[in-house]
């Protein structure tokens, strides 16, 4: 039986929540989580300020340092947060940005053009979910200091006078986060390098360090980029054979009818490949989801190719024309627009919504655009050339597609793989296991659960698609198979993640060379092609034992060999039996489920995909037609190897 809730609601019902409260009883409504996400969200508020004092010219200079007590220490050469006394509330203005929400110098736009944080929340919220912080601010020769604990002063600010005046102006944030606010209070490294990185590409002429001060051996990383975003994708580029050099750069500065600010950065670069790499951003922010800028951007780029190619006579028929995505394979772009004013959908700011950034992001591309190419024909040539071949492609790709959409769920007998399907139809419990060879895959449909687990084998290992144009794709029998099973199509024309038929995909391979090789196949895939299956934590990569270790009457599954270290040290005087397994098909459908399967017992790893920048890298650089970034990885960490199979 329920409790009633209170009859009476009432003028004494309405609770109001002093100064930051509200942001410690409601933190993900600020921070969007309290997972390693907001976590991380904390250091972005605080580096977003020092970056907007960048773009309003007065900071080339950030320091990030992760403390080895478990804090971070931001650190720049700008302005400084104002330190003298706020004539509304009558408290230094310190104290006021500290500790009010909605307090902020980007309300109008005499201090910043633009900002990426325009709701004036940010160092407050990170003062609120903080166990402590402390703000240095230098001004003209003078020190301020302040210190806080969960959002409260624990004194006045205090000053004093720099001695020798060596130390720069600027403002440096010292905070602790809450373990009473988050799951983990670990920062990620890499994680952070991933976005200071890319803050560094996205203002040109700006140094960020981040430095690692937690572990015995200190880690330093510097980002400095003269280019800019040509410098970014160059840097997209780098494992591929681009069809021309440099990148083109486009910029223009346009006026909006309120009278606000608005820049767009373009650089764009094609290469052999048949991938598109395009990253957007606004003030900053990385808009994953796209908005307003990229349609405007996308628009003006085919536009601007069909009509060269009309013009110059390029087209075989005078009816054809590029579509959209015949003029996107093999491209490489940023887009970075930075306005006063941005309105963006959602909490999370990943999509822009201003419409008056369509046209006007599509005008300046445009006009961009078509004066480069006249004066570089033979590289608006190179250009066209490339989109031709796409368009070819992408015909024999129509063909090919259709083979691989199924017109029921039980359509599947002829199916080259043998998909031996499950009979759950809801996505939500029904898991796809793809597995490697014939002789596994028979152990799989044995040890099976029939009723959730459907096993597709595969013969042979799939294409590397990194290195193959769709409709070449479209007609591996592997590839085909396996999308007719996943149900959802494949690329942006096609792909529907509402036909997923199943919400875990398991890849299980041998524990080999060839096994790791063809999960490696099967991830490019699906970074390539399906990356929302991975974005949105559909992938999985099935962990099998590595040993069986049996002493005596007792056994046990080994799975890496640090475990397996630990274990030989407790065993003392006693032999054990150690079987190494190297294939699926070793072990018989009892061991397989058991050990493999059986969700009560198994380990699955999630596929995530945390730097989108890194993991095109690092696909590119393995699996591209570049011979020498490949060879240059492997002796750069060769040293890594645990087990090696010759």
């Amino acid at each position: 039986m329920t409790q009633k809730m209170q009859d009476n609601y009432d003028a004494g019902s309405i609770q109001v929540l002093e100064g930051l409260e509200a942001v410690r009883k409601r933190p993900s409504m600020y921070i969007g989580s309290t997972s390693s996400d907001g976590l991380h969200h904390l250091v972005w508020e605080v580096v977003d300020n020092s970056v907007d004092e960048a773009q309003a010219g007065y900071c080339d200079r950030i320091r990030v340092v992760l403390t080895a007590d478990g804090g971070v220490s931001v650190a720049d050469n700008g302005r400084g947060i104002p330190t003298g006394i706020h004539r509304q509330s009558g408290l230094p203005a310190l104290q006021v940005v500290l500790t009010t929400l909605h307090a902020g110098g980007k309300f109008d736009n005499t201090s910043y053009k633009v900002s990426g944080g325009l709701h004036g929340v940010g160092i407050s919220v990170v003062n609120a979910l903080s166990r402590h912080l402390e703000v240095s601010i230098v001004k003209d020769g003078v020190l301020h200091r302040q210190a806080y604990s969960r959002g409260a002063p624990l004194g006045p600010v205090t000053t004093e006078p720099v001695h020798g005046g060596h130390r720069p102006g600027g403002t440096t944030v010292t905070f602790i986060p809450d373990d009473q606010i988050f799951d983990s209070c670990e920062f990620s490294f890499e994680i952070l390098s991933r976005r200071l990185r890319e803050l560094a590409f996205l203002n040109s002429g700006l140094t960020i360090r981040l430095v690692d001060e937690r572990t015995g051996e200190k880690r330093e990383r510097s980002f400095h980029y003269k280019g800019g975003i040509s410098s970014f994708v160059s840097f997209l580029n780098e494992n591929r054979a681009p069809l021309h050099e440099p990148p083109i750069f486009l910029s223009k500065e346009s006026p909006l009818e309120d009278g606000g600010y608005f820049l767009v950065e373009a650089a764009i670069q094609y290469n052999s490949a048949y991938q598109e790499d395009m990253f957007t951003f606004v003030n900053n922010i990385n808009t994953v989801d796209g908005g307003t800028h990229l349609t405007g951007f996308r628009a003006a780029l085919t536009r601007c190719l069909n009509d060269y190619a009309s013009k110059n006579g390029m087209f075989k028929k005078a009816d054809e024309s590029f579509s959209g995505n015949d003029v996107r394979e093999g491209l490489a772009a940023v887009v970075s627009v930075k306005i006063t004013n941005p309105q963006f959908e959602g909490q999370t700011k990943t999509r822009l919504g201003n419409r008056e950034v369509k046209g006007g992001t599509e005008a300046i591309i445009y006009s961009g655009l078509e004066q480069f190419f006249e004066e570089n024909p033979s590289t608006a040539r190179k250009i066209v050339m490339k989109c031709l071949e796409t368009s070819a492609a992408r015909q024999a790709a129509r063909k090919a597609r259709e083979l691989t959409r199924r017109k029921s769920a039980l359509e599947t007998a002829s199916l080259p793989g043998k998909l031996a399907d499950c009979t759950v139809r809801d996505p939500d419990e029904a898991e796809l296991f793809i597995v490697e060879g014939e002789s596994a895959g028979g152990s799989a449909k044995q040890g099976r659960k029939r009723h959730f687990q459907a096993i597709l084998p595969l013969r042979g290992k799939v294409i590397n698609v990194e290195k193959a144009p769709l409709h070449k794709i479209l007609n591996n029998n592997e590839i085909r198979t396996m999308v007719t099973a996943i149900g959802t199509g494949i690329g942006s024309e096609d792909f529907d993640i509402a036909k997923l038929r199943y919400g875990k995909i398991v890849i299980m391979t041998d524990a080999d060379i060839d096994g790791s090789h063809i999960r490696t196949l099967l991830l490019t895939f699906f970074y390539r092609y399906m990356p929302r299956l991975i974005e949105q934590g559909h992938i999985y990569i099935a962990q099998p034992p590595l040993y069986q270790v049996r002493w005596g009457k007792n056994r046990r599954y080994i799975y890496d060999d640090r475990d397996l270290d630990a274990l030989m040290q407790t065993m003392g005087d006693q032999k054990p039996t150690i079987q190494r397994y190297k294939g699926l098909g070793e072990m018989n459908p009892e061991q397989l489920w058991s050990t493999t399967m059986n969700p009560e017992s198994r380990k699955l790893l999630r596929v995530r995909m945390d730097d989108a920048v890194e993991a095109n890298h690092v696909f590119s650089t393995l699996m591209g037609d570049e011979v020498e970034p490949r060879r240059r990885f492997i002796l750069e960490h060769a040293g890594e190897v645990r087990n090696l199979d010759v």
